[in-house]
Parts: structure tokens; sequence; C-alpha cells
């Protein structure tokens, strides 16, 4: 089996490399580092010294290296809808869009063009194949680390085409295996952030050099009174709490609903900022889709807690509504909720964008 490796110059991917060329032969392996943004960044994995990190982890591994450019496509699929959802008042998940549309869309069919019949990757998550060849998306054996959420729009097509090497190591064990090998990433921190912003300058300064930011007005959830004033209405995330000041009985205030256009923000209680459920579009499914009335975990954010809910028919095409258990914090329109197995939480079957 040919296997090209995604090599971002991390620790993680760094030792999915090694392991592959361990299994396969480093004649049957190639990594491969994708330039994506080309824009001031000093953080990601996008960045100069992460190129060089990952050329020579290749070299010591014995390893093909190559750089695809991806960025024309990256600033299309990734970069312009994150600014577009931003001016529309979503709170958009560009690391999931770069998954779905960039490392397990372009960079597969890139692969199959060059002759591989895999791609690997650094991500802690593990795909199992069952008996009949249906392929499941399960958490990572460590659950600080667990990248499934991220992972949770991958389909059949894209799991019968991938290999996550690590996924069922912690990362303890992923760096003392870096170590071993004598990699030079094996103390390299992980990267946090979205790899086209600037730490010094932030969010606020990318989207403003892209759009026009507009202040607005906060209003009172349940009156509809006046209650402050917002910097930049396209900055505001529904269930933020900081700078939305505090209500008349002393209580921190939490963004409930957001209107761009009108250029005002709906604050309320605590209270207020508690959901029974979203509604999902943009679905996707690891092995065919799960109906109304199925029993699913819910997860809102990378490392969210799950939450025990059911499916149910919104009665709009295209759509799926997640009913919550239990009351939880609104979600944002624009993020991904994953969705996984209620008879077995660490296995994913689909996922969606919240409307």
């Amino acid at each position: 089996m040919r296997v090209l490796v995604a090599m971002s110059g991390g620790v993680d991917s760094s030792v999915a490399a090694a392991l592959a060329a361990r299994e396969h032969g480093p004649e049957n392996v190639m990594g491969a580092t994708l330039r994506l943004w080309g824009g001031p960044s000093d953080s990601g994995c996008c960045s100069v010294a992460d190129v060089e990190d990952a050329r020579r982890v290749a070299e010591r591994l014995g390893l093909v290296h190559h750089v695809f450019n991806l960025a024309d496509e990256f600033e299309e699929r990734v970069v312009a809808p994150y600014v577009a959802d931003h001016a529309a008042g979503l709170t958009p998940n560009p690391c999931i869009e770069c998954n779905r549309s960039i490392k397990f869309d372009r960079l597969l069919e890139r692969a199959r063009r060059l002759g591989f019949d895999a791609v690997a990757t650094g991500h802690h998550a593990r795909r199992e194949t069952g008996p009949s060849g249906r392929h499941r998306l399960v958490r990572g054996a460590d659950p600080t680390k667990d990248q499934s959420y991220v992972l949770s729009m991958l389909g059949q097509d894209q799991l019968a085409r991938v290999r996550f090497p690590i996924g069922a190591m912690t990362k303890a064990e992923v760096r003392a295996e870096a170590e071993r090998l004598g990699l030079r990433t094996a103390a390299k921190p992980d990267s946090q952030d979205v790899c086209f912003i600037r730490s010094d300058t932030g969010r606020e300064r990318f989207l403003a050099d892209r759009i026009d930011l507009h202040p607005g007005r906060l209003v009172d959830d349940g009156t509809g009174a006046p209650v402050g004033e917002v910097a930049a209405v396209e900055l505001v995330t529904v269930g933020q709490r900081r700078g939305m000041g505090h209500g008349t009985d002393g209580r921190r205030r939490y963004v409930t609903a957001i209107d761009v256009r009108a250029g005002e923000v709906r604050v309320g209680p605590p209270e207020a900022a508690m959901a029974t459920g979203v509604d999902l579009h943009t679905l996707t499914w690891v092995d065919g889709p799960v109906g109304p009335g199925a029993p699913v975990v819910a997860q809102c954010s990378a490392h969210g807690v799950p939450l025990p809910a059911t499916l149910e028919d919104p009665g709009a095409p295209g759509r799926l509504r997640v009913r919550f258990d239990r009351p939880a914090r609104r979600v944002a329109p624009g993020q991904t909720v994953a969705l996984y197995d209620a008879s077995d939480p660490d296995a994913v079957v689909g996922s969606g964008v919240v409307a």
C-alpha cells in the first residue's frame, strides 16, 4: 500500500509518518505539507518554520517530502466563507471547513491522482472497519486530545481512504515515541489558533481588513429596551457574556440572538442563554442517515460536554432538530454539532451545522 502522510510540522503528524513508514516501508510512504495560507501568520500550521520541521522529520525518517500549494482553494473554500459568515452574524468553525474541503477533499483527490492508496494524518481519532467492510469513526484513545469532533463530517468514501496512525495512542505516548526516534518535533507545543489569524492582532483586525464592521445596540431579550452598545455586531457570538455588562439584578448578560442588518444584539440573564435544542443543516453521516426518534449524544464544540439528545423532524427540508434531554447552553449559528451513537458514545454517527 502506498500512503501519503499529511505532515503539518507538529509532533502528531511526525509520529504518524513514522508509524506509516514502519508499517508500509519508507519507500511506500511520502510526506506532504500543505501550504494553505500565504498571508501574515504567527500561529497555526502554515509557517515557514512548520514546513521546515516537516521536511526535516521526513528526511530523518527516510521519506520523500513535498509541499502542496493549495492556497487558492483554501482562500475560496475556508477563508472567504469564514469572512462571509461573520458578516452575516454567524460564528463559523474554519478548522472543520478546512477538514471538509481541503484535507479530506482536495488532498484525497491529489493523493488519488498521484497513485496513493490512502492518506494518513496525525489526528487523534480511530477508524474501525467491520466484517462487512463498513467503517466507523471513533474517538481517539486520549480523551483530552480527541479530535473526532472536527472529523465528524467524514463519510464512508473518505474513511475508506484515510488512516489515523496515532489514534490509539495518548499524547504522552506520541511525544515519547517522537523522542525515541529523535524527531525534532518531540517537544514542540501544539498548535492552538486559527492559522490565518495573527495572535497579536486577532480576529477583529483580520475581519476589519476585509469587511466593514458596524457598531450595534444591546437590547434586553425580554423587554426590548436598549441596555448598551457593542463596537462591532459582526464580532459578537451567541452565548457570549464578555462585554455584555450586567442586568439590573447584578447578573451577567448573555447574547441570545444577533441581527446584523438591524444592528441589534439581544441579551438576557443566564437562563435566557439556555436552549432545549438546535436545528441543523449541511447534514453528513458516517454510515447512512439516522432518522427522527433516534437517541444520540450531541457534542457542540471540540471538547464540549456530551449531551444526551433525541433527533426530531423540524418540518423543513434538509434539516434536523436535536432535542436535548436537559436544557443546555445555546450553540451559536454556524457552529458544528457532532452526533455520537447513544449506545456507543465513542462512535460518531454524523454532524450538522447550526441553523
